[in-house]
């Protein structure tokens, strides 16, 4: 159901390229313009997190080779990919809350300058010891991703929020696709010219830089909402409901939040897991050369150039033609069938098989993650950054269960390990039935009948004085509670 057109006022606040609602946040997605500030920022968000994502997964195509060269088991290997998911999950955590208090454009600086460091030391690694401390510090640049998402819901309106945040996630995930492919590529070129045990360490200066100059893009040319940046004088009521302990626990005292984590876990967690055990899972079982092993690997991350953003597209389409319900029913749909082509991928006995069924088992579960981030903006208004630094947390935490429950040990049947993974997500997915918003309903029950029930969600996306044209957006005509 399309908007009403209850407000016919001119909103304060307008820009010249790009249709805005009532506070400055754009109401048409533009994924193809420079010419507004809501465009500008979701190319830097994506950016500044696609350069991230290629710190973190320019190790695992590497791996054979470092392997070899420090002595590394595979328990250490293991070890060390647990270690990049658990540094990730303490920054994602973090990360809420500050982009609440000082705004997403200087949180994703901060970030990319702190951790470049970590990635260009991997060329200094000596020992299993320090390869694992590096694969911990590397993580943490994946907190990126809640300044990314926090950012899009700070300039785009409710009815394309979905869509906004599929799509600067989607494009920035590909760069773990895109390292998989162009760091063994980056390794051989330069082995023609240095010492092989030189030359993998010289490769990591390219994701290290990288990183540092899309940190400085952001800072330059990035701003924090429509009408600016965050600004650090405050009034005491500013000051009252950004605190951030306020901010913290009204995040964390919602239940939804918590399932939401959840199921991000068992969505972008299984995606993070995959990516980081996918190349050598070809590499040992079907005899694939390293080049191959990684191209392979590179095809699964580099489909969330389309998946993550039609699953945040299908966010919004089902929003306005079913409300809430739609988007719940259409997020346990898609990741139920990802869970069905895990753990079928780790059935078929065949190279082009598994490459067939990995392909759409990428869709799905990176399609699933789009979805989930289409309902994380609807959760709360005053504890945004706090409820997606929790769901990207779950994504992580998810990770790290899985990589240590199946993929851990010098003995892991990996395809067993991926038809559990499969089969974890399926179970996981029944969680969404339990998410209810009192003002929209959920999957059983439609909105209570008295809309005036405490729900920090009723604060409104698009703001109070546009209520009812939100109610609209969202949920549809109110339905009886069930």
């Amino acid at each position: 159901m399309e908007p009403s057109q209850r407000n016919t006022e001119t909103p304060p606040f307008q820009h010249p390229t790009v249709p805005v609602d009532s506070i400055g946040r754009a109401t048409v997605f533009r994924p193809f313009s420079l010419s507004s500030p809501h465009s500008r920022a979701f190319h830097l968000a994506w950016l500044s997190l696609f350069s991230c994502f290629f710190s973190t997964f320019s190790i695992p195509p590497l791996i054979p080779v470092i392997s070899s060269d420090l002595g590394l088991s595979a328990s250490t290997v293991s070890a060390a990919g647990i270690a990049s998911f658990a540094g990730s999950i303490f920054s994602r955590l973090a990360m809420g809350p500050l982009c609440d208090l000082i705004g997403p454009r200087t949180s994703s600086a901060i970030l990319s300058f702190l951790t470049a460091p970590a990635i260009l030391s991997t060329a200094l690694v000596s020992s299993p010891a320090s390869f694992v401390l590096v694969r911990f510090f590397v993580g943490f640049s994946l907190a990126n991703f809640v300044a990314n998402q926090y950012w899009m819901s700070s300039m785009f309106s409710g009815n394309v929020v979905g869509l906004a945040n599929g799509v600067s996630a989607g494009w920035a995930n590909v760069g773990a696709g895109l390292s998989q492919l162009l760091m063994p590529i980056l390794y051989t070129t330069i082995s023609g010219f240095l010492p092989r045990d030189v030359s993998w360490r010289v490769s990591f200066v390219f994701p290290a830089v990288f990183q540092v100059i899309t940190a400085v893009l952001v800072l330059l040319y990035g701003q924090d909402t429509p009408d600016g940046n965050r600004k650090k004088d405050r009034t005491p009521l500013d000051e009252e409901h950004s605190g951030f302990v306020r901010i913290l626990l009204d995040g964390l005292g919602d239940y939804r939040a918590w399932i939401l984590a959840l199921l991000y876990g068992y969505s972008f967690g299984v995606e993070l897991t995959t990516d980081n055990m996918i190349a050598g899972y070809f590499y040992e079982r079907f005899g694939v050369n390293l080049e191959a092993a990684g191209t392979i690997a590179a095809s699964f991350a580099m489909s969330n150039v389309a998946s993550r953003p039609a699953g945040g597209m299908v966010s919004d389409l089902l929003g306005k033609r079913f409300g809430m319900r739609g988007r719940l029913c259409g997020l346990w749909a898609v990741q139920s069938v990802a869970g069905l082509l895990c753990l079928l991928l780790g059935r078929v006995n065949s190279l082009w098989g598994s490459i067939a069924v990995m392909w759409v088992f990428s869709i799905f579960v990176q399609a699933a993650s789009g979805l989930i981030f289409g309902v994380v903006p609807f959760v709360s208004t005053r504890s945004l950054g706090v409820v997606a630094g929790m769901t990207g947390s779950g994504g992580t935490v998810g990770a790290v269960v899985t990589q240590l429950l199946l993929f851990s040990g010098n003995d892991v049947r990996k395809q067993r390990s991926i038809s559990l993974m499969g089969l974890m997500t399926f179970v996981a997915s029944l969680s969404v039935t339990l998410i209810y918003f009192p003002r929209w309903g959920g999957i059983f029950c439609g909105p209570s009948s008295s809309s005036s029930e405490s729900d920090d969600s009723s604060q409104r996306l698009l703001g109070d004085e546009e209520e009812d044209d939100d109610k609209v957006v969202i949920s549809g005509r109110l339905r009886p509670v069930c």
